[in-house]
Parts: structure tokens; C-alpha cells; sequence
């Protein structure tokens, strides 16, 4: 893969000197934070800090269309989105990398598309697989020869934020089909899709969802991250490799 870009957060910003730094204008405004381009061998990775630079952006102000938009001018080969979760299945724990197959979006007031008959001609894209069959396919073999642990499949629920959830929520986040909890994976999953970008989640759970664990504290979800990020960083130099 020649070109890959990262969306994610803080510990995912540690390659190095970026080469450039690009500083996106585009139609919907301006992306979270300037994309860094860092070189890897005959690869590229850029990176997007979803929250901002200084990770001030709640989840449902980040203008999702520029981010998206920013990215695509840059045309890269395929989109990795690494997400901060919390885990509604037992089997997850805390530290555990996931590769979601389905999603279903709890998120509401946010601009979800490019073709919504204002900012675009309306059009409706095929969404019944929100994630690229082809980059997770990618993404498990390049686990598989780092002997890095991706579990494989699992339904995300993208809710609102920047709350946790009550423990009533995820009780029916369960019955609804949820595996695991988040709130930054839509409307960016469909964003890329209308613009043909391949583009994958990578979960990392940070947590037992509200009710399923002992009481969340955001000390315990920083420590978790800290270490659970350095396997992701892993994986994704096993994808570029």
C-alpha cells in the first residue's frame, strides 16, 4: 500500500518528523487539524488527528465532511480509522484490537453526507457492508504474519457523546446486536464510502461498557490506550510493510 492515511488520536502521532504537513482547505470548512505525511520505505502514511491537534473536539463537533474531504484531495489508497471504544461483549477486554464488520449509527444533528441534495446532488450509496470487505481482509493477514491479536467482526454503536452511556443504553445497545460502544465511526464510515475511499475501523477497547465493569474513570482509560496503541502502530506499519 503506497499511501494510507490514519484517522485517529493521541498516541497514534509518534512516527517520527512528518516529511509535510498539509494544511487542507475544502469546501466544508477546515479538517480537524493540518494531515501529516510521514515516510515509510516507498510508503506513505497520513495522519489526521480527529479531535484536533490538542484533542479539544467533541464527537459530534468534529466536521466529519472536511476531515473526510481533506483526506480524499490527498488520495490515498485506503482509510484506517482507529476508534477508542468500550466493549458491550464479554469476550472483549480492555486492551483488545477489534475489526468491526457492521455498525449501526445512534449519532443524530450531524452532516452525513456529501450528496444530500444541499451540499451535493442527492444520491444514496449502498451501505449494507459499512466497511471495506477487501481492507479487512488486508488488515487480518498483516495481523496474522505480526502476530498481532485482531479479533475479527463484531457490531459497533455509534452514539452521540461526548457522555458515556447509561448502563440502561447499553443493556439495549446488547439487544440490539452490539458488540462494542463508540461515538466518531459515523458518519465518517459513510462519508468515505460515497467517495469510493476503501475504509475500515480498528477498535480498541478501552473499557467494559456503563454497567459491565467496574466504575469507568478516564486515568484507567488513558493507561489502557498508552499501551494498547503501540500494538496498533504496529499493525499499521505491518499493513504499509
Amino acid at each position: 500500500m503506497q499511501r494510507l492515511a490514519v484517522i485517529g488520536g493521541s498516541g497514534l502521532d509518534c512516527w517520527g518528523t512528518p516529511s509535510r504537513q498539509y494544511d487542507q482547505s475544502t469546501p466544508f470548512g477546515a479538517p480537524s487539524a493540518p494531515i501529516a505525511a510521514f515516510e515509510r520505505g516507498n510508503s506513505e502514511l497520513l495522519f489526521l488527528p480527529r479531535h484536533g491537534s490538542d484533542h479539544s473536539l467533541a464527537p459530534h463537533r468534529i466536521n466529519y465532511r472536511a476531515n473526510i474531504a481533506a483526506l480524499a484531495a490527498l488520495a490515498p489508497d485506503a482509510i484506517v480509522a482507529v476508534n477508542a471504544v468500550g466493549a458491550i461483549a464479554p469476550k472483549h477486554l480492555p486492551g483488545a484490537l477489534v475489526l468491526p464488520d457492521q455498525l449501526i449509527d445512534y449519532s443524530y444533528g450531524r452532516d452525513h453526507s456529501f450528496f444530500d441534495g444541499e451540499a451535493g446532488p442527492l444520491a444514496h450509496v449502498e451501505f449494507a457492508e459499512p466497511f471495506s470487505t477487501g481492507l479487512r481482509r488486508q488488515l487480518l493477514q498483516a495481523a496474522q504474519q505480526a502476530r498481532i491479536a485482531l479479533h475479527d467482526g463484531g457490531c459497533l454503536a455509534v452514539t452521540q457523546g461526548p457522555r458515556l452511556e447509561t448502563a440502561a443504553e447499553i443493556t439495549r445497545l446488547a439487544q440490539d446486536g452490539n458488540t462494542l460502544v463508540g461515538m466518531t465511526s459515523m458518519p465518517e464510515a459513510v462519508l468515505a464510502r460515497e467517495l469510493n475511499l476503501p475504509y475500515v475501523c480498528v477498535a480498541v477497547v478501552a473499557n467494559a461498557a456503563a454497567g459491565l465493569g467496574e466504575t469507568i474513570t478516564q486515568a484507567a482509560i488513558e493507561q489502557v490506550l498508552d499501551a494498547a496503541m503501540n500494538e496498533t502502530r504496529r499493525l499499521l506499519v505491518a499493513l504499509t510493510d
